[in-house]
């Protein structure tokens, strides 16, 4: 039987290979980490190798994602569908093991993690999930949601400020099934973090204590390349009931004799005639990507996995013989698919919404959507910023995920923005849950690279953005998004939703449950916006991301754009200009993502070619609407920043009034 060393070594092995025939990637980690995720995989992960989607899995997240081929390597020995010829296709085209894990290439990825401190955050979500999942379907005797979440990081994802946010709130939270391994190697890109001797260091905090501060379990000073140590330190962090960290001091590069401990084997291969030194001083008599019999037989999981699942299997059947709704409400959730009841339900509420015609502002509108589509989702998780009396996303349901039993369905995340977000595609991502969060939208700046890693990795999360522009007033410019929107369409698999009324709005939280392929931006005002009658037919329009809301009688001689709180101020322009024998067609697009989605026909029927005069009204930069524009058009926008002021008086100061608009038809 190979010793743990020999084993760990295979990871090594594979890291140093794979790095040096891409010529490209990070060797010092991997074998740095080797020993630690030996113990960790071989002696306490609870994995299934034939079903990388077995519910109650441990979760694993390598949050220094630059050291992938840790986890390749893990994934192939273990048992997972990731052949050999994987790992040596490293880093190229079409392959399973790209740069750095991405969702979806390899099975056992969990998430997508390169830019730092993002999967620690994420690793925050998939504890939260796992405790309110539990507390949701958990009763005495079965226990069916009972997993940990482990997770890798290093000096760089310590050092990026969201994970303050992140590891803050778990420690609030008491995440106890969170924890965390610190590859503490004093390494990073520039060399020592802490310094040596005259030269200065850049990362001189005290970590344990800032964790014990948060009010983590700390286990300080293990030694990374001791395997009894590490054991022992899992042993002390699984019995404590708060998130842990584990502090292991390792030497980047273990097994380079000229490289490691220094940062030249943090981003760059080895070199061959290192990594045939490598081999000789690790006692590595085997070619590159060539692994012994014996050694996968050690780290084989297959056997040992099929046996976990096949008893979480029969505690599941005893579960479903006790409680047979609750285990079908369960396999409901973990698959992602929605209530039976769902489409007909939120139909019936569109068109009540329809039918009442409020005249409210659609951060209103879209909190009584929450109240009206809530009872029917048990999977929604939501919460806010601090910022929950403003966004308005706590509904009559909601219920602390935090209160005894911590069964809700709500966070209260504080002043996080960043870490909301991410936090929120770790729950996503764990399944079982649909996670909205809200904020200010010129506050969805901080949490940008969030919002990029959901669209990313297509995960259904729903952010949730009030105040959309210049209309929240007195606050001023600081406060005031102009350019947010408009680099917001701008993300790939991204839906932006603007929605001009509380029919939209109730819509738009419609297409953002309903979407599993990627996630979904809602913009909501906080000043009141007109109800706009529709016809069925209509109502149906608003999920294809524009729609003729008024129409000529007869062809229309010009079409009047217009998105959000603009709408209303097309539809009385259109009304004053029909006044005036103008044939004005009115468009809303409450979302262009969707709408450019659509086929050419259906745009064409909406902005038909023929028609150049269009004149687009929307709160916020230019750019983007040229295109539905066109070069005989104009747009009524806002290419600088606002000023502080009521709304009203705003909205006149920068053009957004009937006027003006009548003004600039007049001059096409």
């Amino acid at each position: 039987m190979p010793t743990r060393r020999e084993l760990a070594n295979a990871i090594r092995a594979l890291s140093m290979d794979a790095v040096q025939k891409a010529n490209s990637g990070h060797p010092g980690a991997p074998m740095g980490m080797a020993d630690i995720a030996e113990v960790l995989w071989n002696d306490y992960l609870r994995h299934n190798p034939s079903n990388p989607k077995w519910p109650d899995r441990d979760r694993f997240i390598l949050s220094n994602g630059h050291g992938s081929m840790l986890l390749y390597s893990l994934l192939h020995l273990t048992g997972y569908q990731l052949p050999i010829e994987e790992i040596a296709n490293f880093r190229q085209l079409h392959s399973k093991t790209p740069g750095h894990p991405e969702y979806g290439y390899a099975p056992g990825v969990e998430t997508t993690t390169g830019p730092l401190g993002q999967g620690i955050t994420n690793a925050v979500g998939f504890a939260l999930a796992e405790r309110t999942l539990a507390g949701q379907f958990n009763r005495p005797g079965h226990a069916i949601v009972d997993h940990h979440t482990y997770v890798f990081l290093g000096d760089g994802c310590l050092m990026e400020g969201i994970s303050h946010e992140a590891c803050s709130l778990a420690g609030s939270m008491k995440l106890g099934k969170l924890i965390a391994f610190y590859d503490d190697n004093n390494i990073s890109i520039d060399g020592e973090v802490r310094g040596h001797g005259n030269t200065p260091g850049w990362f001189m905090d005290d970590t344990p204590k800032r964790f014990e501060a948060y009010g983590w379990h700390v286990v300080r000073n293990v030694d990374g390349h001791d395997s009894a140590a590490v054991a022992k330190a899992i042993e002390e962090a699984r019995a404590s009931d708060k998130p842990s960290l584990i502090c292991c001091k390792t030497i980047i590069g273990w097994g380079s004799p000229n490289k490691q401990g220094k940062e030249e084997c943090h981003g760059a291969a080895l070199g061959a005639d290192e990594v045939a030194l490598v081999r000789k001083t690790i006692g590595w008599n085997y070619p590159a990507f060539e692994i012994p019999k014996d050694i996968y037989e050690g780290w084989d999981a297959k056997e040992i996995g099929a046996k976990n699942e096949a008893e979480w299997n029969d505690r599941f059947e005893n579960y479903r013989s006790e409680h047979p709704e609750l285990a079908a409400e369960f396999e409901r959730r973990i698959s992602g698919d929605l209530p039976a009841d769902w489409a007909q339900k939120s139909a019936e509420y569109i068109a009540a919404v329809n039918a009442k015609g409020e005249t409210i502002a659609s951060r209103k509108a879209s909190q009584n959507a929450l109240n009206g589509f809530g009872p029917l989702l048990p999977e929604l998780l939501g919460g806010s910023a601090d910022l929950a009396g403003s966004n308005l996303t706590i509904w009559s349901g909601c219920k602390d995920v935090n209160a005894e039993g911590h069964n809700g369905n709500y966070v209260y995340y504080g002043v996080r923005e960043f870490g909301m977000s991410a936090i929120m595609n770790g729950a996503a991502l764990h399944g079982g849950f649909k996670p909205y969060g809200a904020t200010f939208l010129m506050f969805s700046e901080y949490a940008r690279n969030a919002l990029r890693m959901a669209a990313l990795m297509k995960v259904p999360s729903i952010f949730v953005y009030t105040h959309d522009s210049i209309g929240l007033g007195e606050d001023g410019p600081t406060h005031q998004p102009v350019e947010q929107t408009a680099t917001l369409r701008l993300i790939p698999n991204m839906q932006v939703w603007r929605p001009g009324d509380a029919v939209e709005s109730a819509v738009a939280w419609q297409a953002a449950i309903e979407r599993k392929d990627g996630p979904s931006v809602l913009i909501f005002s906080r000043q009141n916006l007109a109800h706009n009658a529709r016809s069925d037919a209509q109502i149906a329009n608003i999920r294809r991301g524009g729609y003729i809301l008024k129409d000529s009688d007869g062809a229309p001689e010009v079409i009047l754009i217009a998105t959000g709180s603009e709408v209303e101020l097309a539809v009385k322009s259109a009304e004053a200009l029909t006044a005036k024998g103008r044939k004005v067609r009115v468009v809303s697009i409450p979302s262009t993502n969707v709408f450019d989605a659509q086929d050419q026909a259906y745009r064409d029927s909406v902005l038909p070619p023929g028609v150049s005069k269009r004149v687009v009204i929307e709160a916020g930069v230019t750019d983007g609407w040229w295109k539905y524009a066109g070069t005989a058009g104009r747009i009524v926008g806002l290419d600088r920043f606002g000023e502080s002021a009521p709304a009203p008086l705003l909205f006149k100061e920068f053009g957004f009034t009937v006027e003006n608009v009548v003004a600039q038809v007049e001059a096409l």
